[in-house]
């Protein structure tokens, strides 16, 4: 499986039969450029954030997802792809000036590869979700920004609970955002530098049958 960071909170999975889009940003009002490729399918963790639910500019015919709704509690198979929804919410504590949205953490699988994106999730991951996805999950995208998203100690505690082999920062700040948020390094500096690998580069690939032993922490350059 294939694995590009398009930018903020957007990955493009990929294999020969089926790629898939996560959380598209708002191009312009972002601050980042428009992904402007196809796809055959595109998850997004709410309908209502412009920093996580734009697919106007996927291209293609994309059956597009709305993990807070569109997935039932069983879970759900899309275009070969299972996925399972999380729902969850903006952070209760921060001030937005309105009430926090609802959004989803989705677990899916592309390639033999079980990928959580952790949406917009705000607050402790809550314990009978970590106890629903220990052990699950190969690819953690996880949000490192703090602020308005999840607290960098209890995402710690969420990477430990949940035990992925793989953590994929994503949601910091970037020189081309508008979001007034965490660098990359922030998150980083709270792990050994022995589990950190940065790929100068936007793109990686995973075998799900060579998969690192140990926990690994692997930082994308931002695509777009």
């Amino acid at each position: 499986m294939r694995m590009i960071f398009y930018a903020h909170a957007s990955f493009r999975l990929e294999t020969p039969e089926v790629s898939v889009v996560t959380d598209p940003y708002t191009p312009g009002a972002s601050g980042f450029g428009p992904i402007d490729e196809p796809a055959d399918l595109v998850i997004m963790s709410s309908a209502t954030d412009r920093f996580h639910s734009d697919p106007s500019h996927v291209r293609g015919d994309p059956v597009v997802v709305n993990a807070l709704l569109d997935v039932p509690p069983g879970g759900i198979t899309v275009r070969g792809v299972p996925i399972r929804a999380f729902p969850t919410s903006e952070s209760l504590t921060f001030d937005f000036g309105r009430d926090p949205d609802a959004n989803a953490m989705y677990l899916f699988t592309v390639g033999g590869v079980r990928v959580l994106h952790m949406g917009d999730v705000g607050n402790p991951v809550a314990p009978a979700v970590l106890d629903a996805l220990a052990g699950q999950v190969d690819v953690l995208l996880a949000l490192a920004g703090a602020h308005a998203t999840i607290a960098l100690d209890d995402l710690d505690r969420a990477i430990a609970a949940i035990a992925p082999r793989i953590v994929i920062p994503m949601h910091y700040w970037h020189p081309r955002g508008v979001l007034k948020i965490e660098p990359v390094d922030r998150f980083l500096q709270r792990h050994p530098e022995a589990l950190i690998s940065r790929r100068n580069g936007p793109s990686l690939l995973i075998d799900p049958d060579h998969l690192p032993a140990t926990r690994e922490i692997i930082v994308l350059d931002q695509a777009r």
